[in-house]
């Protein structure tokens, strides 16, 4: 993805007795790396006592041998972090946990509310603390104003307390929860961030954000959990209830980018999907080259799949260095302005001489996308043609994702033509809106594509509005979105 959009958290559960389940957890958040690289945690409980673990970092680097034989129990929680709300500090790591008279409540999401001003206000003026460690705020996420309402709200049945509460949060959510013997799981209305269920060899079950999660643990894909839906689980299996109306409208982002592509979304595979985003876009916007590549790794599927569709040979024109990431350690200023070269390095003798079209996922700011054009040129490209395989982003995500402000987002900003000489490339093409829609092979009426449209789900408050630079109400604010859509 070329730009600095970044991906939204993931989350696990895990409710399985007699077996290791901090370890089941940690490779669960393991297979969820992509989703969030700030922080990881996991809170578990024996039946009497919930315990967290939490550290800034990579999963690899928060956990070792000796942490995970010290978290024992039969239900458990992870999470891994990227901050939409909130800092990126070890305070607003996940997950967030807090007690009450009548039990303790562990809490990951992903996701992202538009209303925490009225919830923390709620919790304000409710005043009090249950206990030391109650209802009281330690963090700035949006996921600590979540628990702690759960915590005020609970009066002996943990399941009751969280009923209460989710139908008042407005804006995107996947939850994993826990008490201290019972798992929990929820989506909001509109299922803008997935969460499926699958089932371990053992009996026991699992929660996960995607199927990736499920295939490294060896557990049966069952179903996804539904828009609107809480299941909880126990000794007693899994239940389920309903929290409103479904009014599904998904993130259809985590079909183009997000997703890993061996995971499945709403019935879909994610490689296969983005294959036919590919050939879509080979049949939209043809060139005449030599060769076809990707920008590694999220422009894979879609390069072979223009390749396929425009019968240009595909070839792997950059070689990433995978063990770049995120880092505490800052390079100087001289490596910080090459960039990308940190992580994408051009290999001549396939470049060179030959015109080639890039395939890329989306173009954010732009800059990282005119370092690629560069470099391709310096590797002795004749002609570049950018290909994306998704229309120009235009406005923010107010729903987990943590995209620029709208006057940062290039495709607000320009023109496709304006775009393509800003990049330096000989043409620049996106994928339409309708082709991407297609491509998943799921009812457009049941997406989110409101980071090409302006056209939000849920409307956005004023001062998240100005907080992003949007300079003038989004079309939104006038339209009326579907409540009937099954």
């Amino acid at each position: 993805m070329a730009g600095e959009a970044r991906d939204a958290c993931g989350v696990v559960g895990i409710y399985a007795p007699g077996e290791d389940v901090a370890r089941l957890t940690y490779y669960g958040l393991y297979a969820l790396q992509h989703r969030g690289q700030e922080s990881a945690g996991i809170a578990i409980s024996d039946g009497q006592t919930i315990l967290v673990y939490k550290e800034l970092g990579l999963v690899a680097q928060a956990f070792d041998e000796t942490v995970l034989q010290s978290l024992r129990g039969f239900v458990s929680i992870g999470h891994t972090r990227y901050s939409t709300t909130g800092s990126s500090s070890w305070d607003n790591a996940q997950p967030t946990f807090k007690t009450s008279p009548a039990g303790q409540i562990a809490v990951a999401h992903n996701g992202n509310l538009v209303n925490s001003v009225q919830l923390a206000g709620t919790l304000a003026a409710a005043g009090g603390d249950p206990t030391p460690a109650g209802a009281r705020l330690n963090s700035s996420s949006d996921t600590d104003l979540v628990a702690a309402h759960i915590a005020r709200a609970n009066e002996g049945d943990m399941r009751e307390a969280i009923l209460k509460v989710l139908p008042k949060l407005s804006g995107a959510y996947s939850f994993t929860m826990m008490n201290e013997e019972r798992l929990f799981g929820a989506r909001d209305p509109h299922g803008f961030r997935p969460l499926s269920i699958g089932r371990l060899p053992g009996g026991g079950w699992v929660l996960a954000s995607e199927t990736c999660a499920l295939d490294l643990l060896g557990a049966r894909f069952i179903r996804d959990v539904e828009p609107g839906e809480m299941v909880t689980i126990d000794a007693n299996g899994l239940t389920s209830e309903s929290l409103a109306r479904p009014r599904p409208a998904a993130c259809v982002f985590e079909h183009v980018y997000f997703a890993r592509p061996d995971s499945t979304l709403m019935g879909h595979n994610v490689y296969a999907t983005r294959y036919r985003m590919g050939q879509r876009l080979a049949r939209e916007a043809p060139v005449v080259a030599e060769l076809v590549m990707p920008v590694p790794d999220s422009g894979v599927p879609a390069a072979q799949g223009f390749a396929q569709g425009s019968t240009i040979p595909y070839g792997d024109g950059f070689v990433k260095n995978r063990y770049v990431g995120r880092t505490f350690i800052q390079p100087t200023q001289s490596m910080r302005e090459q960039g990308i070269r940190m992580k994408l390095n051009p290999v001549r003798e396939v470049i060179e001489g030959r015109r080639v079209v890039v395939i890329d996922d989306s173009i954010v700011r732009g800059n990282t996308t005119r370092q690629i054009v560069a470099m391709l040129r310096d590797a002795g490209a004749r002609e570049v043609h950018m290909r994306i395989s998704s229309p120009p982003i235009k406005w923010p995500c107010f729903y987990g994702i943590d995209m620029p402000d709208q006057d940062e987002l290039i495709g607000s900003r320009m023109e496709i033509e304006e775009i393509c000489a800003h990049i330096g490339a000989d043409s620049l093409a996106y994928l339409s809106t309708e082709g991407m829609l297609e491509a998943t092979q799921v009812p457009k009426e049941d997406f989110c594509t409101a980071c090409f449209s302006s056209r939000y789900p849920i409307p956005i408050p004023e001062h998240d509005l100005r907080d992003k630079h949007v300079l003038e109400s989004p079309e939104h604010q006038a339209q009326a979105w579907p409540t009937n859509r099954s």
